[in-house]
């Protein structure tokens, strides 16, 4: 992971790990098959499926990584609702979290010409720019995740409730890159798989629908006015 933030830092390739397994022929039988839309990319290997989430349509995209810290094959979950424009947060495992940071600050303190500008992937800029929950505020998240965000509160409200232990409750290797952020109304989940398959996909797919979900409470909430005392 940490080589791979280094190699496109410097204007290197990501370097993706070999191998992963095509598995779109074993959506047939998933459950959700009749709310969803599944075919295979125009060009390349992978999958995609179309579904919503209530009124929300989403996408879920496995194949090549599109990301220098994804390292096999990248699974991607979006949505858009409405949410403030100036919004940006990222909750990403802690071992990303500290690879990015190692790796911004080396390359600043050496001086070496780098690629933290605007083709930078904008989660990578996020980590080091904007003010991050402490451990306290974490609660049980603490341990495996990170979290920041421009607007600290709405970030604190998000994590409220159904979202943090959903989050606490996925199982995946700590060492294996996991992001979900917002940006622009986009809410998106970005990770490591290298099977796709249902039983894969499904555990990481309620998890964002939680986060869209949990994403429009936490709208709701910051639109109300405080309440009188």
């Amino acid at each position: 992971m940490l080589d791979g933030i280094k190699r496109w830092l410097t204007g290197g390739a990501p370097g993706n790990k070999e191998g992963g397994r095509i598995g779109a022929e074993a959506f047939e039988g998933w459950s959700r098959s009749a709310q969803v839309q599944i075919r295979s990319p125009r060009e390349g290997e992978g999958v995609i499926i179309d579904g919503k989430a209530g009124d929300v349509p989403w996408r879920l995209e496995w194949g090549a990584s599109q990301r220098p810290y994804v390292l096999g094959h990248e699974l991607r979950i979006r949505g858009e609702i409405t949410l403030p424009s100036d919004l940006q947060v990222i909750v990403l495992n802690r071992v990303l979290q500290e690879a990015i940071e190692k790796t911004m600050f080396e390359q600043f303190v050496e001086g070496v010409q780098t690629r933290i500008d605007t083709e930078t992937p904008a989660e990578m800029r996020w980590v080091v720019m904007y003010p991050k929950l402490n451990r306290v505020e974490l609660g049980d998240l603490a341990e495996r995740y990170a979290a920041v965000a421009s607007i600290k509160p709405w970030l604190q409200s998000w994590l409220t409730g159904p979202l943090s232990a959903a989050l606490a409750g996925l199982k995946t290797d700590p060492a294996t890159a996991f992001v979900l952020m917002i940006n622009r109304g986009k809410v998106t989940l970005r990770t490591e798989v290298d099977e796709a398959s249902p039983r894969t996909f499904e555990p990481l797919l309620r998890v964002f629908e939680i986060a869209l979900r949990e994403a429009r409470r936490a709208k709701a909430e910051s639109a109300d006015p405080p309440a009188k005392a």
